[in-house]
């Protein structure tokens, strides 16, 4: 019998905001039906640019987070300056491509939410499993609560929010979708990301007792 996956049953939420981006995901990991890790981390600052947040199969993720992380470096090393943004997710981007259809046992599935400044200003970007980069303007979210979290971001999100507000929103969001999908859960991270700097602003773990 196939033993499961280690999955990041996940939902994280990126919102652009006039003044910069917010990512936010809960901490909880599972294989299966079983709950497998209630600290996971899935919003992981890259450098001093760039963050992301990740959905899916915690293996590949890692080793992606691993590959994007190095090569990011020695391109500012080969070229003396900074990747931009969209060098950045074109470059994850390919690594997703190829790793859905390397042949496995386990197949390759990840998604990241992938957000940053540069030269050219503040960017958030899609990345699905299929290696496909789209760049959003508004609002996205992943994993399997993302439905949940999408209800929140549709009725709510504005085009000039602030990033005080979208923290607000972004928690809310993730929130809801703890309270529906059993796959996310136990807490929430959050990262904001403006022209100045990328900071962690909320970590809040939730424990659930069984005691009446």
């Amino acid at each position: 019998m196939e033993e499961p996956q280690l999955k990041t049953g996940t939902t994280t939420v990126g919102i652009m905001c006039k003044d910069g981006v917010v990512l936010a995901a809960d901490k909880r990991a599972t294989a299966g039906s079983m709950i497998v890790d209630k600290h996971a981390e899935k919003v992981h600052i890259i450098s001093d640019d760039v963050a992301l947040t990740i959905a899916g199969g915690v293996s590949d993720a890692q080793l992606m987070i691993k590959l994007i992380r190095a090569e990011l470096k020695l391109k500012e090393i080969r070229t003396n300056k900074r990747p931009s943004m969209k060098e950045a997710a074109n470059l994850l981007g390919g690594f997703l491509y190829s790793n859905i259809r390397r042949m496995s046992m386990l197949p390759g599935i990840v998604h990241f939410l992938l957000a940053g400044k540069d030269t050219q200003g503040l960017h958030l970007y899609d990345l699905y499993p299929d290696g496909s980069v789209t760049k959003v303007r508004d609002y996205v979210s992943s994993g399997s609560g993302s439905v949940f979290a999408y209800g929140v971001l549709e009725t709510q999100y504005k085009s000039d929010i602030t990033t005080n507000d979208a923290i607000k929103l972004a928690v809310k969001s993730v929130n809801t979708a703890l309270q529906r999908d059993s796959a996310s859960g136990n807490g929430i991270d959050v990262i904001v990301i403006t022209p100045k700097e990328i900071k962690r602003v909320l970590q809040k773990e939730v424990e659930v007792s069984l005691e009446r």
